[in-house]
C-alpha cells in the first residue's frame, strides 16, 4: 500500500505551480484590457478633435454656377420693399437663413465682419429669414448687432427661387446680376477671402 505524502513543503510547491499559469493569464488578460481601453480612448478623442477641426476650421467650397439673379422683392425690419436689382452693379451675396438655425447663428458673426470689412467696396449683404415672426428676427438682430440688411421672407420665396431650401445657403451675384457661386452651409471667413473678393476686384 502506497504511503501517503505527508510533506506539506511539496504540497505547496505543487499548488503554486498549478496557480501560476493562472495569475499569469489573469494578468495579461488584465493589461489586453487596460490597452484596448486605451487605444479606444484615443480613437475618440482623435475623432473629436478631427470632427472640431472640421466644423471650426473648415467650410463648404462654393459651386461655381451662371445664371440670372432671381428677381426678388421683400421687404425688410423696417417695412422697406427691396429688390435684389436695387443693388445692381454691386457684388451682391445673398444669405438665406432662419433665426431657429443653429449653423445660420453660427456663421452671423463671419458674416457681419466680411460686411464691415467691405462694404465701402461695391459689397452688400441681402440676408433673407426664412420666415420667422417680425419681433423674433427684430431681436435676434438686435442681439447679435448685425448692421447688413436683413429682409423677411414669410412665403419662402428666396428658397423657391434659387431652388434649394436647406438653410444656411449663399449666392454669390456679379455686378451684371449673375449669379456665379452658390454655398450649401455654413461659410468661414477664409472662404469668404478666398472666393468673395476676388469678385470686388473685377
Amino acid at each position: 500500500m502506497p504511503l501517503a505524502n505527508n510533506d506539506p513543503g511539496r504540497t505547496n510547491s505543487e499548488s503554486r505551480k498549478n496557480t501560476r499559469p493562472l495569475i499569469l493569464i489573469g494578468v495579461g488578460l488584465l493589461l489586453m484590457g487596460v490597452m484596448s481601453a486605451v487605444w479606444i480612448i484615443n480613437v475618440v478623442k482623435a475623432d473629436v478633435q478631427i470632427s472640431s477641426t472640421r466644423t471650426e476650421e473648415f467650410s463648404v467650397i462654393p459651386a461655381a454656377v451662371n445664371f440670372h439673379a432671381p428677381e426678388l422683392v421683400l421687404n425688410d425690419i423696417n417695412g422697406n420693399t427691396v429688390a435684389l436689382s436695387d443693388h445692381h452693379g454691386e457684388v451682391i451675396l445673398v444669405n438665406n437663413w432662419a433665426t431657429w438655425c443653429p449653423p445660420c447663428t453660427a456663421e452671423m458673426p463671419t458674416l457681419q465682419s466680411y460686411y464691415q470689412d467691405h462694404a465701402r467696396e461695391g459689397f452688400v449683404l441681402i440676408a433673407i429669414e426664412a420666415g420667422d415672426p417680425l419681433p423674433d428676427v427684430v431681436q435676434f438682430v438686435a442681439d447679435h448687432q448685425l448692421t447688413f440688411p436683413i429682409l423677411l421672407d414669410p412665403l419662402n420665396l428666396a428658397l423657391r427661387a434659387f431652388q434649394n431650401d436647406a438653410l444656411p445657403s449663399s449666392y454669390v451675384i456679379d455686378q451684371e446680376g449673375i449669379v456665379r457661386l452658390a454655398w450649401t452651409g455654413p461659410i468661414n471667413l477664409e472662404n469668404l477671402e478666398t472666393y468673395v473678393t476676388p469678385f470686388l476686384e473685377e
